[in-house]
């Protein structure tokens, strides 16, 4: 078993501005809060949730 864990990639597409809070919060924890800014986040069902309740502003790739 190797050492590295799986990543994704997340990129903010669109503004959190007008969205409600929960979804501001949301791409603050990823830590996304400007259009443009991306993470590289460890692929844990705690992300994968965060990213669910955000995904019509943000871009995954994996």
């Amino acid at each position: 078993m190797s050492d590295t864990k799986a990543t994704i990639r997340v990129t903010q597409v669109h503004s959190g501005n007008g969205q409600k809070p929960g979804q501001q919060a949301t791409l603050v924890g990823l830590g996304l809060n400007k259009i443009g800014r991306t993470r590289e986040l460890e692929d844990t069902p705690s992300v994968r949730g965060m990213i669910r309740k955000v995904s019509h502003l943000i871009k995954v790739e994996d």
